[in-house]
């Protein structure tokens, strides 16, 4: 039995949690702790933070530990968090010298998909896993995440990605109309993903059907799986979705994070993300066979990294 420590660094919330191994490279939660990011001015006082809970004695103790940060990670042990205000550098973590890795968050989503962490995720779409193949992973937050799971050689690796810097795919005059309102208010040659499926795209959507000027959170609250905002948030939801699986091949199934589904689950279950979610005559067909759930587990980035650092051990 080996001991894990396992981090999900976020720009609001820096979520740690102590894991033990058990059989076959499974992990098994223990303990966790969230702290507020910017209450530290940087990694090291982050960590001086962390040693001050009652979560473990000491680093002496820790095996492995692996954190999830929340942008590129360079050279393995370097990230430059758009969303955080310092770096998250492996050199300031001097006690785990050896013993520590860092991965992009999205990552640990993909690897938290063998674990746990998903027992309670919500099926969007029953479907039949083609097993082998890879998993995709999205989510729609303050920015647009995705990865995948695949397994070459007996290990698991997580494909790297950006994928929510990629154009927006849009179609149609109305949509059309939109790109242009939105790339007049954005002041961008074109909209990314991270423009329109996140929690700034809501409001942006919102704001050019109804004119109205609101919070991402005000908006959810106030809107129904019938209303036009939700209706073309949820198919650009599909859309996207649709496109990583497609990216991807993820016959093996679709896991959908991320704040924004996870607070609002209209946005992956009302008709429109299902309908586009097929909408594509060559492939609809296989599309419908993929299984599709919202995973709304606040702490799988946690079991993720968790499960990472396992198999390094292993």
């Amino acid at each position: 039995m080996s001991i894990i420590l396992a981090a999900d660094i976020g720009g609001t919330n820096s979520r740690f949690g102590i894991f033990e191994t058990k059989k076959e490279g499974t992990v098994h939660l223990k303990k966790t702790v969230w702290l507020r990011t910017h209450d530290a001015s940087s990694f090291r006082e982050l960590l001086d933070m962390l040693l001050s809970t009652d979560l473990f004695a000491s680093f002496a103790a820790i095996d492995q530990a692996a954190f999830a940060v929340p942008g590129a990670v360079l050279d393995g042990s370097l990230c430059i968090p758009p969303n955080v205000a310092w770096d998250i550098d492996l050199k300031e973590a001097s006690e785990l010298d050896g013993k520590s890795v860092l991965i992009n968050d999205f990552a640990a989503q993909a690897f938290a998909c063998r674990t746990h962490a998903v027992d309670t995720a919500t099926v969007i779409q029953k479907g039949q896993a083609l097993p082998g193949a890879a998993i995709a992973v999205i989510g729609a937050g303050t920015g647009l995440g995705h990865s995948a799971l695949i397994k070459e050689l007996g290990q698991y690796h997580a494909v790297p990605s950006e994928g929510g810097h990629m154009a927006f795919p849009f179609v149609g005059r109305e949509e059309a109309q939109f790109e242009s309102y939105a790339r007049i208010v954005t002041g961008r040659s074109f909209c990314d993903g991270d423009t329109v499926v996140t929690g700034s795209g809501l409001a942006l959507i919102h704001r050019f059907l109804t004119g109205e000027e609101a919070s991402p959170q005000e908006i959810a609250m106030s809107l129904t799986p019938d209303s036009e905002t939700c209706q073309w948030f949820a198919r650009f939801y599909g859309r996207v979705a649709r496109n990583w699986v497609l990216a991807t091949v993820a016959w093996g199934g679709l896991f959908i994070c991320g704040g924004v589904a996870a607070k609002n689950p209209m946005f992956v279950t009302c008709p429109e993300f299902i309908e586009e979610f097929h909408c594509f005559p060559d492939y609809r067909e296989v599309l419908t066979r993929v299984p599709i759930r919202l995973n709304t587990n606040e702490e799988s980035g946690l079991f993720g990294a968790a499960q990472f650092a396992a198999q390094l051990l292993d």
